[in-house]
């Protein structure tokens, strides 16, 4: 079995759903991108990373309960799974070892 790479779009919302918990829905994942990371996002593209990364089972999803300002419309919530918190815990480690290659540059 070959290993599962994420890009970079893929491991920001994972992360966010692993961060926003009961919250993690589209709309409320694209305005944390749009606010934290001070990008532009489309709401689209969200969606289709939240698909692609159930498919690969590093989300699982239910359907929350109807809101007034939402005209009675379910939002689907997802949560993140056992291999999606693995690929996220795998991916830090990764970085950090990267980063202690880097040697300390003055900057100044």
């Amino acid at each position: 079995m070959a290993k599962e790479y994420l890009g970079e779009f893929e491991e920001l919302v994972l992360t966010l759903v692993a961060a926003l918990q009961e919250d993690a829905y589209g709309a409320a994942i694209a305005e944390e991108i749009e606010t934290r990371m001070k990008r532009d996002v489309n709401l689209s593209a969200v969606h289709v990373t939240l698909y692609r990364l159930e498919d690969k089972g590093f989300l699982k999803s239910s359907l929350g309960g109807g809101t007034n300002e939402r005209g009675g419309r379910r939002k689907r919530i997802y949560t993140i799974t056992n291999a999606g918190l693995a690929m996220l815990k795998a991916m830090k480690e990764a970085r950090v070892d990267l980063w202690k290659l880097v040697p300390q540059l003055k900057i100044g």
